[in-house]
Parts: structure tokens; sequence; C-alpha cells
């Protein structure tokens, strides 16, 4: 009748820890959350693991070892302190979790001058939390194989013989310890943070996801390039949006000498004043150089709000100067210019008339033009 007794105690002592805590997830999901809706999110993300946790600390505190069988209390009290220190492990990680959540997501929301800031700071704090997770991980799994005689005694004689400044230079020497300080230096230097336009091994691209082993940018195209941590502090990258998100764009065109440039810079103005992507801070069109054949190169400069919006813009103003080039003033379309003996004024090499198209000096050896099919 004893050993029943005391399997009734243990019964009624794991009940009355779930009861304890499924009243204060129903107390924090319900009249709290209303309040501190970050309270709501601990009890979601907190349920499961505390419910483990209590019930194995209810059933290590309440257990009747000493009606087990032959070497069973043993046993089961090994096996509840290893279920002890992974219950709590997932506790405290999900306790992490649900209280860093909350501002992570409204620094996400974060825009205008200080989304730089916020980016940094979201960046440094997933990093943080990775690292403590790690770590903590790492000393869970430590506890739980120490609580292994054999175990202890090897783990003793290694820190004895070695000792632990040995241990440690020979784990840092290793490759993810490596790009471990490779994610700090990238999160603390601002070197590079969430969400940033990065060009990296020719490839342009955002900023997704920055681990402690490896860098995720999403490509224009959707496609995802990991790089190691370590290749952002090893090797030239560009970066965008390290100080603003504000970028300058431009516009390169090969056109006639011809060309009424006063003309062309009221039309590019009065454009992108009417265009919603230009931001209104600066604008230029002017001569970069002057090519063989008798061209000369505009460059017309835009800036706008980010890298995807400049990219449009771009793309609209060039189609808005060849459409006005070709419509108001087609003689000054690019032409090919040669001299008498059919070769490019420019020098040898850089161009000779083709055939079967008209090209070519005139009978009495004066330049003509030929204009491209």
């Amino acid at each position: 009748m004893s050993a029943l007794w005391a399997w009734i105690v243990l019964a009624a002592v794991v009940a009355a820890c779930v009861i304890v805590v499924e009243a204060g997830r129903r107390v924090l999901a319900g009249r709290l959350s209303a309040r501190w809706p970050a309270a709501g999110n601990a009890a979601r993300r907190c349920a499961a693991p505390a419910f483990v946790f209590a019930v194995v600390v209810s059933v290590s505190g309440a257990m009747p070892y000493e009606h087990l069988w032959d070497g069973g209390e043993k046993a089961v009290s090994h096996a509840l302190r290893i279920a002890a220190i992974g219950a709590t492990t997932w506790l405290v990680l999900r306790i992490i979790y649900a209280f860093t959540d909350p501002p992570l997501h409204r620094l996400m929301e974060v825009g205008g001058d200080r989304n730089r800031r916020a980016r940094r700071t979201r960046t440094q704090m997933l990093l943080l939390r990775r690292i403590g997770a790690a770590l903590l991980i790492v000393l869970a799994v430590g506890a739980a194989l120490f609580t292994f005689p054999a175990v202890r005694a090897i783990g003793a004689g290694v820190l004895a013989s070695a000792g632990i400044l040995g241990v440690v230079v020979g784990i840092a020497a290793k490759p993810a310890v490596g790009n471990l300080l490779a994610g700090l230096q990238l999160a603390f230097g601002d070197a590079l943070r969430l969400d940033d336009v990065v060009v990296a091994d020719g490839e342009w691209g955002r900023v997704e996801e920055l681990t402690l082993s490896y860098v995720v940018v999403r490509l224009w195209d959707d496609r995802r390039m990991i790089f190691p941590v370590s290749y952002f502090t090893e090797q030239p990258f560009e970066n965008w949006t390290r100080y603003s998100t504000r970028l300058y764009g431009s516009v390169e065109l090969a056109v006639d000498w011809s060309v009424p440039l006063d003309e062309l810079r009221e039309s590019l103005h009065a454009y992108l004043r009417e265009h919603p992507l230009w931001d209104g801070r600066d604008w230029a069109l002017q001569v970069t150089d002057v090519l063989p054949n008798g061209l000369v190169k505009l460059r017309a400069v835009m800036t706008a709000a980010d890298s995807g919006t400049t990219w449009d813009l771009r793309c609209d103003v060039r189609e808005h100067l060849v459409t006005y080039v070709r419509t108001h003033h087609p003689d000054a379309l690019p032409r090919f210019r040669t001299g008498p003996d059919g070769h490019v004024p420019g020098g040898p090499g850089e161009g000779t008339a083709g055939d079967g198209d008209g090209a070519g000096p005139n009978s009495d050896g004066r330049v003509h033009i030929v204009k491209p099919r």
C-alpha cells in the first residue's frame, strides 16, 4: 500500500506542476497580452519547454526511488538529471528568443534616416543571440556528458595535462571559430549589416541572412549566393548602403556632335521633375568624352532613394533620352565617318567601312557619312 501511495503522490505532484504552468500560460496569453503583446509571444514560445521542465523537475523531486527495481535508482536518477539539463536549456533558449523577438521586429520597421542604425543594431542582436544560444548548447552538452563518471575522468585528465590555454588555442585555430570571430568583426565593425546592398564576387544583391559561419546574399533574380563569413573580411566587396541608401545613378549615350545639348538638358530636367522615382537632390547632363567616328559621349546623372529605385530610374531615363533624340533630332543619332582610304580617322584598327552598304569615298575624294542600318 505504501508503494501505491508513493506513486499516487508522484502523479499528484506532476499534475499540480502542470496545472500551475497552464495557469501561468493562460494569464500571460490572456489578460497580460492585451496590455503587453510581448507577454503573449513569450507564453506561446515558452509553453512547450515549460511543460517539459515542470514534468521533469516534479518527477525528479517526487520519484519513489526506493520502490524501483534493483539498480533502477541510479539509472533513473541519471536519466532524469540529463533530462533536466535538456529541459532547462530548451526553456532558457525559448525565453531568450521570446524577449528578443519584439525589439528585432520593431527594428525591421524603422525607416528613413534611422534605418542604417536600426539594421546595424539588428545585425548585432541576431549575432549575439546566436552566439549565446551556441554557447548555452555547448555548456548543456558538456554538463550532460560530465554526468558520466568515465567522461568526467577523461575531461579532468585533459585539462590537467594540456591546460585550459592549450585547449582554447587549439579550438581557435579551427575554421569554425575563425568564422565566428569574422562574424563578430563584421557585426561590430559595421562593415556589413542585414539588408545591405552589396556587390560580392561580381554579383549584386542584398544581405538576407548573416550567421556565425556564412552570409546569404539574395541576388536580383531571387537566387541565393552563400559566402563564408571570412570572405567579407578577407576579400574586397562593395557596400552600397553602409552610410546611406541614397545613390547616384548614371546613363551614358554616344551621339553625334550635332546634338543640341541645351535642349537635351531641358528635356531631361523636365522629365526628372515629373518622375516619381527622382528624389530631387541632384541631376546633370555632361559631355564626358570625344570618341572616334565624330561621336561624343554624354553622361546623365540623377539621384534616387535606394539601389532598386536608382536602377529603375536609370532605365527610364535611358529610354527617354533615346526616344527624344530619335524623335526630335534624328540627325544626332550615331553615324560612322570614314576617310578617302576607308579608315576611321581615330587611328588604325578602329574600324573600316563595310562592303555592300554604300560606304566609302566619293569619286572626288570627299569624306561622306554612312548611317548604320
